[in-house]
């Protein structure tokens, strides 16, 4: 399935908006001999005398699995994905809780805040991709490659979208509200000029009626592997230091591209705006 290279902005409105293992020493086999009858149970005993120095580990041992941490899925065996889209936490008094997911970062110190992944809250916006891959490292985590976050979405079946491969209305959250959030909420501010640029970010955006859904709360967006959201609700970004983010958000996921299609490239990685969010990816822990 194609996936769409534009990545552009419709009229100031944001609209697409080892070390390797050292080889084990080969076992020689024990040289053959005539056993007789009487000997018989000596013969009996050195054999398992082998299997034992060989380990049971060696002889009989499972292959191995692969495992995420609890808040994340295992997607094709390659890669842990986040479930739901990301929160930011933060020390508070020495206690961890959520950032405003209305309100920016700009004011906080890289490191002063990592990434969460949980269902039943309004996941952060108003994040760029250095935020967001700053967040995901400190989680001990990274931002999506987009080969990852597509595989995420479309899962090894290469779905179109997370839930199937025909668009469904109100599966995702991208049903489309009458008047845009961005003109309503600058309306209510008094942001009567430049409202493109200087109301891009207003909290009060996605606090808005029929705007941000939160985590998980669209029930059948999620795809077979458990992943919610991948399409619509926020744009995600990905590892890309030109700037990418994917899978549209609750006002467009069909302008740059359908579904798991969806790819903007419009703006630069430090870029944020209401509609911006991110989720994180990493490899999956080997149980031998």
């Amino acid at each position: 399935m194609a996936v769409a290279s534009t990545g552009a902005c419709a009229a100031g409105a944001h609209d697409g908006s080892a070390v390797g293992r050292q080889r084990a020493p080969i076992a020689h086999a024990p040289a053959i001999v005539e056993v007789t009858e009487p000997d018989a149970t000596v013969a009996l005993a050195s054999l398992n005398s082998l299997v034992i120095s060989a380990g049971p580990s060696t002889l009989f041992a499972p292959p191995a699995t692969v495992r995420c941490p609890h808040d994340m899925a295992l997607v094709g065996d390659r890669v842990c994905v986040d479930k739901w889209e990301g929160s930011i936490s933060v020390l508070v008094n020495g206690k961890e809780q959520l950032s405003s997911p209305f309100e920016t970062l700009d004011a906080r110190s890289p490191g002063s805040y990592r990434a969460v992944s949980r269902a039943g809250v309004v996941p952060q916006g108003y994040i760029s991709g250095k935020q967001a891959e700053q967040a995901c490292r400190s989680a001990g985590k990274r931002l999506c490659t987009t080969t990852e976050w597509e595989l995420g979405c479309r899962g090894p079946s290469h779905k179109q979208f997370p839930y199937g491969n025909e668009r469904k209305a109100s599966v995702c959250n991208d049903d489309l509200r009458a008047r845009h959030p961005v003109m309503e909420a600058a309306a209510l501010a008094g942001v009567s000029r430049n409202v493109w640029l200087d109301g891009m970010n207003l909290a009060a955006i996605n606090q808005l009626p029929d705007t941000l859904a939160k985590t998980g709360q669209r029930e059948a967006c999620v795809s077979d592997e458990g992943v919610f959201d991948m399409v619509g609700n926020l744009h995600e970004w990905v590892a890309d230091a030109d700037g990418t983010f994917r899978g549209g958000y609750y006002m467009d996921t069909t302008r740059n591209g359908d579904g798991c299609s969806y790819r903007t490239t419009a703006h630069d990685f430090e870029y944020h705006d209401y509609s911006t969010g991110f989720r994180c990816c990493a490899d999956p822990e080997t149980i031998e």
